[in-house]
This record gives C-alpha cells, sequence and structure tokens, in this order.
C-alpha cells in the first residue's frame, strides 16, 4: 500500500518552444512517497529535502503534488485516498521544473498503487493540473518530459516523444539566484509584434525538422528564441555573458531553462559540453553568483518507481 518514485529536473522551452517543447536531464531529482489510505481524501503530510522548502505548501490546493494526485483521485472517483511525503532535490524558482518534478514523481507513484494503473500519457491531464498550482497555467513543457523522459511536445491535449540523437548533450547552469514564474511572466504580457511571431514560427519549425532528422545545422538555426528571451533576459543578471561563454565553446544554442534563472546549453557532443561547463559558470561567477552546472544527454531519464 505504498509505493516511491523519483522524477528528473528538466529544461522546459527549450528557448524556441514556449509552453510547448521541453526535455528531462540527469543530475537533479525529487521524490515523492504515496501510501494508499482508507480514507477517499488526499493529503500533503511533510515537505523535506536538501533544498529550501519552506515556501512549499501542504494545502493540496496549493501543493503541485497534491493537486496532481488530487485530479487522479477525482478524475477516477475513487473509494480510497492517498497520502504523500515529498524529499526534494531540486530548488524552487531555479527553472529546473522543481514543482513539476514533486507533482510527477507523487502521480507515478499513486498510480502504482492503484488496482489497474494508467498509461504516463493518460497522467499527463493530472498532471497539468498539479502544475496550475505552481504557475496558475495548464502547460505540460516541464511534467510532459518528466512522464515520457527525452525531448517532449507538450500540448494542451497531446504529449508525444520527439527523437533526440544520442550525441546531443545539454549543459544546465543553476545560479544563485530565485526568479518567480509570476514574475517572468508578467514581462510576457504585451503583445508581440507580428514579424517576431513569424521570425519565431520559422525558429520552432527548422528545430524541429533538426531533431527529426538528427542535422546539426538545422538545429543549430532553429535553437533561437526571438520571442520571450529578450523580454526575459534582463531578469537574470548575468545572462548575456552566460549565453556568450557557452556559444564561443561551441554551442548549437543557448537560452533560459524554464523561465530561469538557470541557463542551458545544447552541444554536439558530451565533451563540448564538459569543456563548456566551468566557463559557463565563470561568466556566472564573474557577474557576482555561484552556481551549478549539470551535464546531460538531451535524452534524458524519465520518472521511474524505486
Amino acid at each position: 500500500m505504498q509505493a516511491t518514485a523519483s522524477a528528473p529536473a528538466g529544461v522546459g522551452n527549450i528557448g524556441v518552444g514556449f509552453d510547448l517543447l521541453g526535455h528531462a536531464i540527469a543530475g537533479l531529482s525529487d521524490r515523492a512517497t504515496v501510501r494508499r489510505i482508507d480514507a477517499p481524501e488526499v493529503r500533503v503530510v511533510a515537505v523535506r529535502g536538501s533544498v529550501d522548502v519552506s515556501a512549499i505548501p501542504l494545502d493540496t490546493e496549493r501543493n503541485t503534488a497534491g493537486r496532481g494526485v488530487r485530479a487522479l483521485h477525482a478524475g477516477l472517483a475513487l473509494p480510497y485516498g492517498f497520502e504523500i511525503e515529498l524529499d526534494k532535490g531540486i530548488p524552487i524558482g531555479a527553472g529546473l521544473g522543481g514543482s513539476a518534478a514533486s507533482c510527477v514523481a507523487a502521480l507515478i507513484a499513486a498510480n502504482a498503487l492503484l488496482d489497474a494503473p494508467l498509461s504516463r500519457e493518460a497522467l499527463y491531464a493530472s498532471a497539468m493540473e498539479g502544475e496550475y498550482a505552481s504557475s496558475r497555467s495548464h502547460q505540460g513543457d516541464n511534467v510532459g518530459p518528466m512522464l515520457i523522459g527525452g525531448v517532449a511536445l507538450a500540448t494542451s491535449t497531446r504529449l508525444m516523444p520527439l527523437r533526440a540523437p544520442a550525441w546531443l548533450h545539454a549543459v544546465v547552469v543553476h545560479p544563485d539566484q530565485v526568479l518567480e514564474t509570476k514574475r517572468a511572466r508578467e514581462v510576457l504580457a504585451e503583445p508581440f509584434p507580428l514579424s517576431t511571431v513569424v521570425a519565431h514560427g520559422a525558429r520552432l519549425a527548422q528545430f524541429l525538422l533538426g531533431l527529426e532528422r538528427g542535422e546539426v545545422e538545422l538545429i543549430r538555426d532553429g535553437l533561437q528564441d526571438v520571442l520571450v528571451e529578450p523580454r526575459r533576459a534582463p531578469l537574470v543578471p548575468g545572462f548575456s555573458q552566460v549565453k556568450a561563454a557557452a556559444m564561443a565553446h561551441g554551442a548549437l544554442g543557448s537560452s533560459l531553462s524554464g523561465a530561469g534563472p538557470s541557463v542551458f546549453a545544447w552541444f554536439a557532443s558530451e565533451a563540448e559540453a564538459r569543456l563548456a561547463a566551468p566557463a559557463m559558470q565563470a561568466a556566472f561567477a564573474d557577474a557576482g553568483f555561484d552556481s551549478r552546472a549539470y551535464v546531460s544527454p538531451v535524452a534524458g531519464p524519465r520518472a521511474e518507481l524505486l
């Protein structure tokens, strides 16, 4: 009557795919332990971790894991309920999908306790509902790739895996900064010029085709965020220097991970990624911020039972 699952961190948006694309990364994860209880309700009873968890509520309505599991519970009209304990390894407000990972880990664990477990795709709607507790929007660019691994195209109704060549590697650098998703979304409120939207569409199309074909130059030409990054970059001190360091070391592209402040870059090999990571950290240091760097295949792991 108990199950524990782990869910990885992730890179939301992948720059060019705002609220649509994301990929999982190795190296950071959240863990959820779920118990099946007789009472037909969902409770979050504990939040612990190696990161600051003081701002994470136990209230089921406002906790991503609690809200996601509650959506699953209500959708199936279950006569029993669940208790959830979270162990956080991914910091909140880092642009690494920390809120989403807690939700996905809890859903994978709760799903294992069902009399007839659902497919991962069937958990997607509940995961998006859980994500709403944090972002106040129903988007799947974080929860989607955590559910199925690798790169995912996550719309409001569909969760689809995308091809990611094994040679593609990412560096994700997390500085000692916090940027609330709400603030990062506020700067996107003003309308975008049509010419910018058209240019963004061209980049996105090339990027998706580059992934499908495994063509470096198409990925490079596509991985340039002309839509969201220009408005969000000023919110992250040191961003332009970190991106410049990544590009100087051969990155195919670099942008904010999720809403930021973490910065990611893609490379055509693991060796290039490992050489670039210290340079990206040094750029943050020059801006006055300590940081941690993670190197991972772009085709990162999915959430799993432990």
